[in-house]
């Protein structure tokens, strides 16, 4: 897979992820900073780093397999390894400068 390649699937894994929202909040999880790590391996397998606002998110399955879900329907993906990591633990400045505003935090 050429670099342009592994760019366009990367642009295409980040567009699904901004599809997956928490059911309690009203931003993706991309924008409120919860993807730690997007790393696309040549053979299309995906490694990725993804942490919750809480670690006891009660939608945490359900979010977690939507983004399985939804990744592994990228053309160019073949499988993932999805990580859940606690550390570093989020907090609102990881959050995208849109997703600040959305909740008023700005």
């Amino acid at each position: 897979m050429t670099q342009e390649e592994k760019a366009k699937i990367e642009e295409d894994i980040v567009e699904v992820l901004k599809t997956v929202y928490d059911p309690e909040i009203p931003v993706n999880i991309y924008d409120l900073g919860m993807i730690y790590k997007i790393d696309l391996q040549d053979d299309g397998t995906l490694d990725m780093d993804m942490t919750f606002t809480s670690p006891s998110c009660p939608a945490a399955d359900y979010i977690f397999e939507d983004v399985r879900t939804k990744v592994e329907g990228v053309k160019g993906v073949r499988t993932s390894n999805i990580n859940l990591v606690f550390e570093p633990i989020w907090d609102q400045s990881m959050m995208s400068e849109e997703a600040r505003v959305e909740l008023g935090f700005d």
